[in-house]
């Protein structure tokens, strides 16, 4: 998905590919959906409100990520990325009240600087050259990062009462509607290949939710979570045949930090969820 949107470039504005990317994607979650016998329901909810405020944050961080794969070598716009989960930690602690403690702030202050190693080339901001866009990239990035974890915080609330393929649907839904509302300001027509890459873009974008979906029915989010990591190998070597962009030392001492910060908070949430269960069970009349 991230390929074919890279290689769409500034063919077209970023509302028009989040149009497509969410709208295209639509199909192959309710075949899915339809296949499984869930279709009838998929769309029932009590929290309507709740989702579009999550439709609208996350079409906002959608589109802010895309234009930063546009304007920063794919590696690098993957690897920012990877600050989200750092700063899902301050967003818990603050707007949902969970304790943090120092461990993992520890390892959001270390993550932390490791988004600043693979940041600093690309902020030229400091000697006034802003021509190659890659300043810009790296701040929509880190604020798309920011977003998605809003969106986290919002999705987390939604777990507790609304099924995930209700989530997904309506999240497609919001999207496209909102992406579609831009129309207005400067859509472009589309020749062929563009027009192929966006849908295959929703394609894949489609398919990866409903694997990512599927995979929590086998195994815990601690376990799942370190593999988004492995993205970063899948964009370096994209990055260097397709697009010829060659990982600084800078961006990969960064990602390693990043990394190993991430997975930290990662087995820490593991073992904080473990101590939690066994908590539960030995104060349960028949532990």
């Amino acid at each position: 998905m991230v390929t074919c949107i890279k290689e769409v470039g500034d063919r077209a504005p970023a509302g028009q590919v989040v149009f497509f990317r969410s709208s295209v994607a639509m199909i192959p979650i309710l075949v899915y959906l339809a296949l499984r016998g869930q279709l009838h329901t998929a769309f029932y909810t009590k929290h309507l409100f709740s989702h579009f405020w999550r439709g609208l944050i996350g079409v906002s961080a959608m589109a802010l990520s895309f234009i930063g794969i546009v304007l920063l070598p794919l590696p690098d716009a993957v690897a920012l990325g990877y600050a989200r989960p750092l700063i899902m930690v301050v967003l818990a602690a603050i707007f949902l009240g969970e304790t943090i403690r120092v461990y993992r702030w520890s390892a959001v202050a270390v993550g932390l600087v490791g988004v600043v190693v693979i940041s600093w080339s690309k902020l030229t901001l400091f000697d006034g050259d802003w021509e190659d866009g890659q300043a810009l990239g790296v701040i929509v990035t880190l604020v798309s990062a920011v977003l998605a974890g809003f969106v986290s915080i919002l999705v987390r609330r939604l777990i507790q009462t609304e099924r995930t393929p209700t989530i997904v649907l309506y999240f497609s839904l919001s999207a496209s509607l909102l992406s579609l509302a831009t129309l207005p300001f400067g859509w472009v027509a589309l020749d062929m290949t563009t027009l192929w890459l966006l849908i295959a873009s929703g394609v894949f974008g489609g398919i990866g939710q409903i694997l990512l979906t599927q995979s929590y029915r086998f195994a815990e989010v601690s376990t799942i979570a370190p593999f988004e990591y492995t993205s970063i190998i899948g964009a370096i070597i994209v990055g260097y045949f397709l697009f010829g962009d060659i990982p600084e030392i800078s961006m990969l001492v960064g990602t390693s930090i990043v990394v190993a910060a991430g997975i930290f908070i990662i087995l820490r949430e593991h073992r904080l969820g473990i101590e939690r269960r066994n908590e539960r069970k030995f104060h349960t009349p028949n532990g």
